[in-house]
């Protein structure tokens, strides 16, 4: 049966020492010009602001919703996307940042059997503004040893699993060279 093409961006799933999956809070600079969607890997800035993470950028972390006073409103706001522009000087990014998590992505071409335990990157920026979720999936036309990224498995979604066709959701966890907490650099 043909997986579902239908990306959903970083889902966590579990802590690979069995502990808590938990976010930390990071701000979003007010106005900032890119929307952000559940899902979405984010970079941090070196003025201590987080961004949309891209192909290139050493992720922070997996954003997971945020807080800021609705800039017309004056009411507190929660929300699982970040409208692109929002002007409000109190946003709060909720982000899962521990590199020990394991998230469940979509891939969003064949063949990830061969490359468990290889590296990958993410491909796409987007999101629905249906839905909130990201729209990101992991690249896997970019295996090798580094990547931002490492597969650890195949998922037990049903609808899937088949890893002869596209779209085979998996389990990754943050490349250690590639994750924020793990630099032994400043960034």
């Amino acid at each position: 049966m043909a997986n579902q093409d239908a990306p959903f961006g970083f889902r966590p799933v579990r802590h690979l020492s069995g502990g808590q999956i938990r976010t930390n809070e990071y701000k979003i600079a007010a106005n900032y010009g890119t929307s952000l969607f559940q899902g979405q890997a984010l970079i941090a800035v070196n003025d201590g602001t987080v961004a949309a993470g891209t192909t290139s950028g050493v992720i922070l972390g997996i954003f997971n919703g945020c807080f800021f006073t609705h800039p017309t409103t004056g009411k507190p706001t929660f929300s699982n996307t970040y409208p692109a522009s929002t002007n409000a000087s109190d946003i709060v990014a909720f982000v899962y940042d521990d590199p020990q998590l394991v998230f469940e992505v979509q891939g969003d071409e064949i063949g990830v059997v061969a490359d468990i335990f290889s590296g990958f990157d993410l491909v796409g920026t987007g999101g629905s503004t249906i839905t909130g979720r990201s729209t990101q999936e992991l690249d896997t036309s970019t295996t090798g040893t580094s990547g931002q990224f490492k597969m650890i498995g195949i998922s037990k979604d049903p609808n899937n699993s088949d890893v002869t066709v596209n779209n085979t959701n998996v389990y990754v966890v943050s490349n250690t060279a590639e994750h924020t907490h793990k630099l032994t650099t400043a960034i």
